[in-house]
């Protein structure tokens, strides 16, 4: 699902236009996107929390030329998923047997 069918299917569920589900999908999007910048943690109850992570410098490889190279500490955005969305999309699941 991409964000115009995202924005049809707010708009259906919710009696608005498209272009109010757009509007209003796009200023909860940048605010989530800015608390997050700030260093913020943002949760939404039963979907799930998006909060900063930061990531430790390590060293990696080039991979076309196979060589060592640093690659340097950054902050990277996170989301851990809410208790009723895990449970909504496990529903029922169950895995198959892998055979050794």
């Amino acid at each position: 699902m991409n964000k115009g069918e995202l924005v049809d299917a707010i708009a259906g569920k919710t009696g608005v236009t498209k272009k109010q589900a757009d509007a209003v999908l796009t200023a909860a999007l940048e605010a989530i996107i800015e608390a997050v910048a700030n260093g913020d943690k943002v949760t939404l109850v039963g979907f799930g929390s998006f909060n900063p992570r930061d990531r430790a410098a390590r060293e990696g490889r080039n991979p076309k030329t196979n060589e060592k190279m640093e690659i340097a500490a950054t902050r990277v955005p996170g989301f851990s998923a809410g208790k009723a969305f895990k449970e909504k999309v496990a529903g029922g699941f169950e895995p198959a047997d892998v055979a050794a």
